[in-house]
């Protein structure tokens, strides 16, 4: 199948019926996506890790007050030990993605020690992994209807309950999930 339309700055939205257990009921934050493959940020999976441990792992001191409840997410299955910040634009960092004028995605460190002396960026997801796809991988998966895709959301990343993420994901696209059939196939 060829390239034609990026899906960067999308949602994934995993279809009742996908039993993968890294991807059920997710919402996927796409940050890259080209003909060599597609990148995302899982923004629904909060772990049972707050941003004070990950701090305490990486030897960080953080005085902020709320900053080290704040919770880390299971950002996908590809390299579990790498941080992905997703942040709303601000100042750019050592390595930093912009995936439009008010999303960004960073890698480096200096991200972490900017929110822990509290000059970071207003709005974060930290996770832990990615999930990524090679060529044609996601496309393939895509006709298979494993995952409905649509626009993505900043409210929705960064200011909705995790739990209410997958179903107001699909929303925007007038879709009930709730009213999905588990089963794939093709009319």
């Amino acid at each position: 199948m060829p390239f034609s339309t990026s899906l960067t700055n999308h949602f994934l939205i995993a279809m009742p019926g996908l039993q993968d257990p890294n991807f059920s009921r997710t919402v996927t934050y796409i940050c890259e996506h080209t003909d060599q493959g597609a990148m995302g940020i899982v923004i629904n999976r909060p772990l049972d890790v707050t941003l004070g441990e990950l701090f305490e792992q990486l030897d960080i001191a953080s005085a902020q007050p709320g900053v080290k409840e704040t919770p880390v997410y299971q950002g996908g299955p590809v390299q579990t030990d790498r941080g992905f910040v997703l942040h709303s634009a601000g100042p750019a960092f050592d390595s930093t993605l912009s995936i439009t004028p008010d999303i960004s995605v960073t890698t480096s460190r200096d991200v972490l020690e900017a929110i822990a002396k509290g000059e970071g960026p207003a709005e974060t997801l930290i996770a832990l992994g990615y999930a990524g796809w090679g060529s044609g991988q996601l496309e393939q998966e895509m006709s298979a209807n494993a995952w409905l895709n649509g626009p993505a959301s900043a409210e929705i990343i960064f200011e909705m309950e995790p739990s209410a993420r997958w179903m107001a994901a699909a929303r925007l696209l007038g879709v009930d999930l709730n009213l999905l059939s588990g089963e794939a196939g093709h009319a």
